[in-house]
């Protein structure tokens, strides 16, 4: 007896509730043909080739008849359902997340590729002290590389095409390599090609691929931009289009080279031209909209604006200037991400709970159904702690292992979804394809999410067990 006391029975007996005992031949048939399945997606989604949604269909459902089947080898029906519905829960939140975060992820490298990290850019439209400001940029911790920019508006044609609105920017040929990230996205021609001038021929644009098939143009070919309130008078209303001193002005341009950035705004509408020629098509002189940063750290760029930003309001008081991180230029895109991630994971952790309260529900009516047994357990010295423990490791080990078994297939789950490359339409999510990134934090939070939410919805029913007394489960024996 004291023997059986002192002894970790509470585990034994747990387990003992837990256990399926005697398997079945359906189940174990069941379980073989699943495996089978799942080896066969796995042979189609992982082996030579492309992925097709058939091998992702057949590994998913091999996956999931595999946990299924495995379970009813080991645990009760009951303990099963219990478990398969924590299961659920945890693989469709962690892969959700996975998503969310790959969204931002591709955002922001998307906007990183074609943007700069910090922005100086002046109220007026006379900022021509920016050498001054490269300098003072220059002068900053952190700061990589510094180049100034023109941005513009425009129309653009090829031929008898129709017109097409675009926005061009001028950039240094020389220094747009290291401050922005374009010739990594260069899929025609390279950035270089910027900086040639060929007597007698067209200066040089870089445009999106996107653009480029729009205009059904290729490398070589000549396009023309319009600028369409070159005509106006500025000092009219600006709904009033009534030209002033003949038409817009326009001017013909050969591409250089085609980009691929894979973010749909800046593939269908971003173009690129030598920061001499933007100036002289403008016919403003040696003026700029902006400068803009590359930093070491992208995450210093908050704090690198924030220094740049005192410093010329100081060394230069008169003029004023407006600087930017590259998160707050695009803080309502990162912000609707973020809000969309905290709704989703809310949301989807109430599928854990409703497979928590599922699980209580089975706990419960496992001590209905243990009445007898709680009873002569207690006769024989157990303890209504040592009850409680009982029901407590029966609660904790459906939580651990739904846990488990729920991050395993989760992952797998975004591992088959990012080999398959599930293809967006660009015009609708601005990306191309489906973006994973699963992050450790995220998949620990998960976890630790269901592990409380499983442990507290096991104390009713453990309250229920310790509280019994012997004399109520023998009464009628």
């Amino acid at each position: 007896m004291n023997r059986f006391v002192s002894a970790p029975w509470e585990l034994f007996v747990g387990w003992r509730y837990l256990y399926r005992g005697k398997r079945s031949r359906r189940v174990l048939v069941g379980l073989a043909a699943s495996l089978a399945v799942l080896a066969a997606g796995v042979a189609w989604t992982y082996g030579l080739g492309q992925p097709s949604p058939v091998g992702v269909l057949v590994l998913t459902a091999g996956a999931i008849g595999a946990v299924v089947s495995s379970l009813l080898c080991l645990l009760t029906v009951f303990t099963t359902v219990s478990v398969v519905g924590v299961v659920l829960g945890v693989a469709s939140l962690t892969v959700v997340l996975s998503v969310t975060s790959g969204f931002q992820a591709a955002f922001r490298d998307k906007v990183l590729g074609v943007n700069a990290h910090v922005l100086v850019m002046k109220n007026s439209q006379d900022f021509h002290e920016y050498r001054a400001v490269e300098a003072r940029a220059k002068a900053l911790p952190g700061v990589l590389a510094v180049q100034p920019f023109v941005f513009m508006e425009m129309l653009v044609t090829r031929g008898k095409g129709e017109l097409s609105g675009v926005a061009i920017k001028g950039v240094d040929p020389a220094r747009v390599g290291t401050v922005l990230d374009l010739p990594q996205h260069m899929i025609d021609g390279e950035v270089s090609a910027l900086a040639v001038r060929e007597p007698g021929r067209e200066p040089p644009i870089i445009l999106g691929k996107v653009l480029a098939e729009k205009l059904n143009a290729k490398r070589g070919d000549v396009v023309t931009i319009v600028s369409p309130l070159s005509g106006r008078d500025p000092a009219r209303e600006p709904t009033d289009w009534r030209l002033v001193g003949g038409p817009p002005r326009t001017r013909k341009f050969q591409i250089a080279g085609i980009f691929y950035s894979g973010f749909d705004e800046y593939d269908r509408r971003l173009m690129y031209i030598d920061i001499r020629e933007a100036q002289d098509f403008l016919g403003q002189g040696d003026v700029v909209m902006g400068v803009e940063l590359r930093l070491a750290n992208v995450e210093q760029a908050r704090a690198t604006a924030h220094a740049l930003d005192r410093q010329l309001e100081q060394e230069l008081p008169r003029a004023s200037f407006v600087v930017m991180d590259w998160q707050k230029l695009n803080e309502n895109l990162f912000a609707a991400l973020r809000a969309q991630k905290v709704v989703l994971l809310v949301l989807l952790t109430l599928i854990i709970l409703v497979a928590a309260f599922n699980m209580v529900a089975a706990l419960t009516m496992m001590v209905f159904d243990r009445t007898k047994e709680i009873a002569i357990l207690k006769s024989m010295g157990g303890s209504s702690g040592g009850v409680a423990r009982v029901f407590l490791v029966v609660g904790t080990v459906i939580g651990g292992v739904g846990t488990a078994l729920g991050l395993a297939l989760g992952l797998l789950l975004c591992s088959v979804v990012s080999r398959y490359g599930y293809a967006l339409d660009p015009r609708v999510y601005l990306i191309d394809r489906l973006p994973i990134r699963v992050n450790p934090e995220e998949v620990v939070l998960v976890g630790a999410i269901t592990i409380v939410i499983c442990v507290l919805t096991t104390l009713y029913p453990v309250y229920r067990a310790s509280s019994l007394r012997p004399v109520d489960g023998l009464r009628y024996d």
